[in-house]
């Protein structure tokens, strides 16, 4: 009964560490998702306006 927990626990252990670095590794694609989206896709796109008609 004892190696039964003490395997329980341990498959809990692993699965919560594993699913810290999931959530660490999808954070970190969503900042560098964020900092993509907010750079300038074309930077002179915008600041001008020709008005000839």
């Amino acid at each position: 009964m004892s190696m039964i927990m003490s395997q329980a626990n341990l498959q809990t252990q692993v699965s919560f560490s594993l699913m810290g670095k999931v959530m660490d590794h999808a954070e970190a694609q969503n900042a560098e998702l964020i900092r993509m989206l907010d750079q300038p896709q074309h930077p002179n796109l915008g600041h001008s306006i020709d008005v000839k008609a």
